[in-house]
């Protein structure tokens, strides 16, 4: 993707967000019958993106692995990006805990609050997730969309060929011709992003109306100001220090992937668009295939803040004190829980629900959490991705010497 084009890309998501959430605003009685056609072109856009995610996702690393060109190798590229996210994650909670205590948000708040029947993430998901890590029916993995047991079928194929050589050669070409299809048509599907978004987020602001975003206005708009200074200095200083790249290079050419996010509300969806991204930030499909698809499914930073966040907030609008030891339980929790957080719209509901009831939050204020958390969700999605593009530009220099070997 040259530059010419990506900026022209990238200005017509930009116009097609901006014009989605006007006509989002203005469409409730006037222009109503045209939701049906709203939410259909948003559900073929959608469509077309999932088509590919895992075709992508899963030849990209089979060939990735056999670019690493060890075992060892591939193992430290993904130690690399499991000790980045963790890290991240839990800075993430611990930001989203610190400032709205600081500012009291929520203090003198009333809420009315409505009774939901949410069933709350369990606090053994972690456990459940490494247990179920190898996956016992690979296929069923693929139709159900579990991305992390995908991922590691993914790394098992791509190690045994890299093991067995000349004789995995035939299976390796089929990966690459297939990696190679997926790229056209995510290619060819980024012309009609503008489109998707526009429908995206149309229906999106005709779900929640201009009442509620109005109504809770100052703490989405302190949330959204944390979100971006995280992104701003965490990622910033990120691709700056470690990735010897500038800055703004790197939000002009991972802003599609941004805008996609903040208009789709899933990482996953996104992830064809993110690898378009990383090619143009010249990131080697060795680092790229891995760092993108793993972190669409444990880095959650945003999805930390937005969690931490809304604890604090609500305990203080509902009276519940907040100890420091109550903080340290919900940080070390909602670290937990955020990695079992799935890449999807409205995949954090569950796990808000299981940290509120570790809070002592009233069950109440899941209905008034579930009426904003789209509208959260946008802005954690568009973070989230813009941390796994950086996690690759940063590894770009500190797998390096791996990536050479291999060429050597």
């Amino acid at each position: 993707m040259k530059s010419g084009k990506s900026f022209s890309i990238t200005t017509a998501i930009l116009l097609g967000l901006v014009l989605g959430i006007l006509f989002g605003m203005f469409m409730p009685g006037r222009y109503d019958f045209l939701l049906p056609a709203v939410e259909l072109v948003s559900g073929l856009y959608m469509n077309a993106l999932r088509m590919m995610i895992y075709p992508l996702v899963f030849c990209s690393l089979i060939v990735g692995i056999q670019g690493i060109g060890s075992v060892s190798a591939t193992g430290r590229v993904g130690g690399q990006c499991i000790l980045y996210y963790t890290a991240t994650t839990l800075f993430a909670s611990l930001l989203g805990l610190f400032l709205p205590k600081a500012l009291s948000l929520g203090t003198g708040v009333t809420i009315e609050m409505a009774e939901t029947n949410v069933e709350a993430t369990q606090f053994t998901s972690l456990m459940d997730t490494v247990k179920n890590l190898i996956p016992s029916n690979p296929i069923a993995a693929f139709v159900g969309g579990d991305m992390l047991q995908v991922l590691v079928f993914a790394v098992i194929v791509g190690i045994a060929c890299l093991s067995l050589g000349e004789k995995s050669h035939p299976f390796v070409q089929l990966a690459e011709a297939v990696n190679e299809i997926s790229v056209k048509i995510v290619s060819a599907v980024m012309y009609f992003t503008p489109i998707g978004v526009f429908c995206s987020i149309a229906g999106v602001i005709y779900a929640n109306g201009t009442r509620t975003i109005l109504a809770l206005g100052a703490v989405l708009f302190a949330l959204y100001l944390t979100m971006f200074l995280y992104i701003l200095v965490v990622y910033g200083g990120l691709v700056k220090v470690l990735g010897r790249c500038g800055v703004k290079a790197f939000f002009r050419a991972a802003l599609p992937a941004a805008l996609n996010a903040f208009g789709t509300c899933s990482s996953s969806a996104t992830l064809p668009i993110s690898k378009r991204c990383a090619d143009e930030l010249e990131v080697p499909n060795e680092i790229s295939s891995l760092a993108l698809p793993l972190g669409a499914t444990i880095n959650m930073d945003a999805v930390s803040i937005v969690m931490s966040f809304m604890i604090v907030f609500f305990a203080n609008a509902c009276g519940v004190e907040v100890s420091l030891g109550l903080l340290a339980v919900v940080l070390l929790s909602n670290t937990l829980l955020s990695i079992g957080t799935p890449g999807v719209p409205g995949g954090a509901i569950a796990s808000f629900a299981a940290l509120a009831s570790i809070a002592g939050l009233p069950t109440g204020i899941m209905g008034v959490y579930i009426s904003v958390n789209t509208l959260c969700d946008m802005g954690a999605t568009c973070c989230n991705v813009l941390g796994d593009l950086a996690c690759s530009v940063a590894m770009k220099r500190t797998v390096r010497l791996d990536v050479r070997q291999k060429e050597g």
